[in-house]
């Protein structure tokens, strides 16, 4: 910039390679008198400023993708509409009925399409299509918009210090989302005895895909739309999510003589719908599934260090009491952070959508009620019987509905952790030396009941509300190496 050394700022060229725009900017600021302002600022280069902004695309990762083995006839998966028989898993094992053999694969003809199907398909054979993830052919490329603004300075020969705001816009995030959810108003007027016909079946969790004879007269094949009964749960993976994170970042760096130590802070939040391609997005309302990112970690700080232990001023003696006091260092690295937030979840199907077809693989939509009651944390799970919160003021979701609790709105325990080594090495001649080391991992085998799955949230679970893991206990090893 012409009108001011102290100032540089770049923009990234634009060409048919690459349409991302990248806008940066570094500033030297100095003020000429000895006031505030030059107290604040130092010396000439001791402060910097620097601030950014990018927006960059990304294409859609192919390990997901290939996971769309799609369904017979023309996928190479195949999903079984009842229960089958372990050696043959085409036939049912109830009555025989056989649904096909998809296999050796045949290719669909080329002139085959929605509007004209192919006509050598007997389809009842693999009806209701279900299980399988399909791709939505509306998705739009990701995208993630990026901006920072640092300020640096130097205090001192030996010490810099720094703070910082980031923050992250995340676009078109693919997410897993049913693309024949059942209606729960539906099933709810088919739930009573008096509302369907005598001796038949009442709706309810898990009956999205049977049928029903209302008391009017009828008949109701299944609630799930807009597909049809005939096709079951079938999740999209679709472009249609959205992230966003936030921090504040504060760090210093200090070495002088014997001490190296660098300490770094953040305050920050992410939020999104899903936190990975298993978490189900709410069908009806994605913007309910908009919730804390189950990575998130709210107060971190870290501080690592090496101290050259100062034990040779004060017990040399003679050559071999120098080789024995001198080299002697303290090193380590403490964390000390806020827990992962708790996932509170209900793998049943009380809201009566039906977005848990495969189990593992995805979970649920489902949320537990909750009365809003505080939640009376434990500040201590180890001497709580391992409960963490307060498991009343929860329940199973009502029936129709997906549960009043965000899937994630409370952290769990945080860390509280030492590592440190203390080493020595032993000079043996101008170019080799030995180094013996004694490292400990959780120094002072406090419980570190930390990490996204420590605590139970699982309102259908026996260990609901309990912390159900914790880090390693303290490990102790020593290690001897040879350098030349």
């Amino acid at each position: 910039y012409p009108g001011d050394p102290g100032v540089s700022a770049t923009l990234a060229p634009v060409d048919k390679l690459d349409l991302s725009p990248r806008i940066g900017l570094a500033w030297s600021p100095k003020s000429q008198d000895n006031g505030f302002a030059g107290k604040l600022l130092g010396a000439p280069g001791s402060t910097s400023v620097r601030a950014s902004f990018g927006m960059f695309y990304t294409a859609i990762d192919a390990a997901a993708i290939s996971v769309l083995a799609a369904n017979a006839p023309y996928g190479t998966t195949y999903t079984s509409p009842a229960p089958p028989l372990f050696a043959t898993p085409f036939v049912t094992a109830a009555d025989g009925t056989s649904y096909g053999q998809p296999f050796p694969y045949t290719f669909a003809p080329l002139d085959s399409s929605r509007s004209h199907p192919d006509a050598n398909i007997d389809w009842t054979n693999y009806e209701p299509i279900s299980g399988i993830p399909g791709y939505d052919v509306h998705n739009r490329t990701p995208y993630t918009e990026e901006w920072m603004l640092s300020v640096e300075r130097q205090a001192g020969p030996n010490t810099v210090l720094e703070a910082s705001y980031v923050g992250t816009s995340t676009q078109h995030q693919r997410v897993l989302i049913e693309a024949n959810p059942g209606n729960p108003a539906l099933c709810l007027s088919l739930s009573q005895p008096d509302e369907v016909m005598p001796g038949t079946l009442t709706c309810g969790a898990g009956g999205e895909d049977s049928v029903y004879y209302p008391a009017a007269g009828g008949q109701v094949n299944g609630t799930r739309g807009p597909l049809g009964a005939n096709f079951g749960s079938n999740a999209l993976q679709a472009n249609i999510g959205h992230a966003d994170y936030n921090a504040l970042e504060l760090s210093a760096r200090h070495t002088s003589g014997r001490l190296e130590f660098a300490g770094a802070y953040t305050y920050g939040k992410s939020l999104d719908q899903s936190s990975n391609l298993g978490e189900e997005v709410n069908p009806f309302n994605p913007a309910l599934s908009y919730a804390i990112s189950s990575f998130d970690v709210k107060h971190n700080f870290v501080l690592s260090y090496d101290y050259q232990l100062p034990v040779d001023r004060f017990l040399r003696r003679n050559r071999l009491a120098n080789q024995i006091t001198s080299g002697w260092s303290l090193s380590g690295i403490t964390r000390m952070a806020s827990g992962f937030p708790v996932t509170m979840i209900n793998n049943g199907d009380n809201s009566l959508i039906g977005t848990n077809p495969n189990g593992v693989n995805n979970s649920s939509i489902d949320e537990p009620d909750w009365n809003g009651a505080p939640l009376r944390l434990s500040s201590n799970p180890r001497g709580d019987g391992n409960n963490y919160f307060d498991t009343a003021d929860f329940g199973m979701n009502a029936p129709g509905t997906p549960g009043s609790a965000k899937r994630r709105f409370f952290y769990g325990p945080g860390a509280d952790n030492y590592d440190m080594a203390l080493s020595k090495s032993l000079a043996l001649g101008d170019s080799r030396s030995l180094v013996f080391r004694v490292e400990g991992f959780n120094v002072f085998n406090h419980a570190q009941f930390n990490g996204p799955t420590a605590v139970d949230g699982n309102v259908g679970s026996a260990t609901f509300g309990d912390t159900i893991s914790a880090a390693p206990p303290r490990i102790l090893q020593g290690a001897v190496k040879l350098a030349f």
